[in-house]
């Protein structure tokens, strides 16, 4: 396929390559930047939802070439939530001309994105048997699958086509055929792992590549000659024994160039044997980690252009990229989710105004628990036309700002943005709060993205940032209003989450949580503490915390043992999809696990332990030191003190009720809006 030639670069503009445009069969995109396909969760009826319309939009105003929408269920067997789009349900037409009346105006080309998840999903929703090439489960939701039959193969074909043929009359711009990769259904068929047929569709490769053939084939027949056809394949299936390897999925793309049907190649990498490598985050996974497998395939498809992802988060990554040939393209969603301005900022060269994805994965953890799509710190995803609707400053106020972690720095920020003149006092020598702590930890330390870009983005203003200044009553009665955002400070009291009632302040302290070995996760973090060699952390957050503490303990060559009541080590981390590797991780340090079991009492350094469901006690010798990462509580003696005098005053984040940096920034921003 054709490449359009090079446009000039905007004069001083060092992204010529990456904002040039390029031919994509019969259309041209603007630039070489694609938002790649996402669950959003916005959807409660199967259709796309007035939140859906908004987020493209915005991304689309924010200059990307084309966006992929969210993987679209083309059959009833392929729904893992109730938030998916139903790519087979005529209702969608209707809703597919609401997403391309917001996104085409912009010139953003638009692409519905059709799949089946085979094994990957469940019956909950469905009420039916998941379908797969061969009765294998699958291992995270580990329900055995209906092996399915010659005639629900052609079913399927059928419903491949219904959805496209619906796509087409909602006025989309191009169909990408997916279920290709991250170990969905056709990948099911191409894979030897998972497809153990022994008839037309099993075997050979030709014969495991059968059902694809079937439906691009039927697919193309019914797409009209101004729409774009792309497809989605993996360049590697990850960790997976027997899996389809770089050196296999090269040869199945050449394969797939050959029919010359398809006018772009998007990759992706992983299944959900290995989560890493569809979502990688900060730790374990570096910046464009999958461009070299990408470049392999690109190597064998000819002219047809080819996107690449991974983690792809600067123009200067991208330019790159595409610079050096490894690809035509770049695809992100994370990065996008983070700034849909990206393109926007990278025209005006403008790279360090980007928002930066800091591979926390908060956008995935919200898809666990079904909620719509959020960022950790963008807190207008899902929300922009709440935001864009919002009234204006109602005139300028002086405001004060009394903390200088995330909360605080987003509050100062917007109130800044909306005209006002503010104030942020910090007792600390530095901005950034209880992240700073967090990032001590080399597997969290991208997330102090999170606070650097706030920082750069408040020197910009005139905040008057004022360091190294508790603020007290009287530095504050001179303002118009206060945001209060002190944070919180760690619970000592060593009792866990299965003794609500020890936690009255009547109440009786874990006996011996009083002796000098005992430390809290800020105690170890900041470097305060002088810490003996042999160490217990006792976890009842289920958070990052106690794995925070114990990477940076064992980085110093401390053995470390931790301790938890819940049936699972950092279980909060499941959602964001990290906590295999960052188990695996801490255990190739020598860090070892207990669940099931609570601290019932210190006694010097002896740990006396308890088995959560039976009682039985246990005494674990030799521990020189105890760690108590067992929560936080709201530092609110400033707010409360406030209030009394009169003051206009508004708590945010931690000093309110302690919870994550997402409910910070969400608040932050929320207050900064007030006025």
């Amino acid at each position: 396929m054709a490449q359009a030639p090079l446009t000039a670069p905007t004069p001083g503009n060092p992204y010529k390559y990456l904002l040039s445009p390029i031919e994509l069969g019969p259309r041209i995109a603007r630039n070489r930047i694609w938002q790649t396909a996402h669950a959003t969760e916005f959807a409660t009826d199967g259709t796309f939802a007035d939140a859906s319309v908004e987020y493209y939009g915005e991304r689309a105003r924010g200059g990307v070439a084309a966006i992929t929408m969210e993987a679209m269920a083309v059959h009833p067997t392929s729904q893992p939530r109730r938030g998916v789009i139903l790519a087979y349900d005529r209702r969608v037409i209707e809703s597919y001309k609401r997403v391309a009346a917001a996104v085409q105006p912009h010139g953003t080309l638009l692409i519905a994105q059709l799949w089946h998840r085979g094994r990957q999903t469940d019956g909950q929703v469905s009420r039916m048997p998941t379908w797969a090439p061969s009765a294998v489960p699958d291992v995270a939701y580990r329900e055995v699958p209906h092996a399915m039959t010659v005639s629900e193969i052609d079913e399927l074909v059928d419903h491949y086509v219904l959805a496209a043929q619906y796509a087409i009359e909602g006025g989309v711009d191009g169909i990408e055929i997916h279920g290709v990769s991250h170990g969905y259904l056709i990948n099911q068929f191409l894979s030897p792992a998972t497809n153990h047929r022994t008839d037309e569709y099993g075997g050979s490769l030709e014969n495991r590549m059968r059902l694809l053939r079937r439906i691009v084939d039927a697919v193309r027949a019914i797409l009209p000659a101004d729409r774009v056809f792309g497809i989605r394949v993996n360049s590697s299936d990850g960790r997976m024994e027997g899996g389809l390897d770089n050196e296999a999925w090269t040869g199945i793309a050449r394969v797939i160039a050959s029919w010359g049907v398809f006018h772009y190649m998007s990759t992706t990498q992983g299944t959900y044997m290995d989560f890493m490598s569809i979502f990688g985050t900060s730790a374990a996974k570096p910046t464009a980690y999958e461009v070299e497998d990408t470049a392999r395939l690109k190597s064998a498809v000819g002219s047809l252009p080819v996107i690449a992802v991974g983690r792809i988060t600067t123009p200067e990554i991208g330019e790159e990229i595409i610079a050096s040939g490894k690809a035509d393209m770049i695809g992100m969603a994370r990065q996008l989710i983070a700034d849909p301005m990206w393109v926007r900022k990278a025209e005006e060269n403008r790279s360090d105004d980007i928002r930066p994805c800091v591979g926390a994965n908060w956008c995935v953890a919200t898809q666990a628990r079904s909620t719509p799509l959020a960022c950790i710190h963008n807190p207008q995803v899902g929300r922009e036309r709440q935001f864009r609707e919002m009234s204006s400053s109602t005139g300028a106020r002086r405001l004060a700002v009394v903390g200088g972690g995330p909360g605080g720095m987003r509050a100062a920020l917007t109130a800044s943005e909306r005209g006002h003149d503010v104030t942020i006092f910090e007792q600390f020598p530095v901005l950034g709060g209880q992240v700073n702590l967090l990032a001590q930890a080399p597997t969290f330390r991208e997330w102090t993205g999170i606070v650097s870009w706030l920082e750069d983005q408040l020197r910009k203003t005139d905040v008057d940032i004022r360091l190294n200044h508790k603020a007290e009553l009287d530095d504050l009665r001179q303002y118009d209003a206060v945001i209060v955002a002190t944070g919180s400070v760690p619970v000592r009291h060593g009792w866990t989450s299965i003794d609500p009632a020890r936690w009255s302040p009547a109440a009786d302290p874990l006996p011996g949580s009083d002796q000098w070995n005992v430390f809290t996760p800020a105690d170890v973090l900041s470097g305060d503490a002088d810490m003996p060699r042999s160490v217990l952390i006792l976890d009842d957050t289920g958070d990052r915390h106690a794995f925070a503490v114990a990477e940076y303990l064992a980085d110093r060559r401390h053995p470390v043992h931790v301790v938890t009541a819940f049936p699972q080590i950092g279980h909060l981390t499941t959602g964001s999809l990290d906590h295999g590797f960052v188990y695996g991780s801490l255990r190739r340090k020598g860090v070892t696990f207990q669940v099931n079991t609570s601290l019932r009492e210190i006694d010097e350094d002896v740990a006396i332990l308890a088995d959560t469901h039976t009682g039985e006690i246990t005494r674990r010798p030799d521990v020189d030191a105890v760690v108590l990462s067992i929560g936080n509580r709201a530092d609110d003696t400033l707010a409360r003190a406030l209030e009394a005098a009169g003051l206009d005053v508004v708590a945010i984040g931690d000093c309110q009720s302690p919870r994550r940096i997402f409910n910070a920034i969400w608040e932050g921003e929320m207050a900064g809006r007030r006025w």
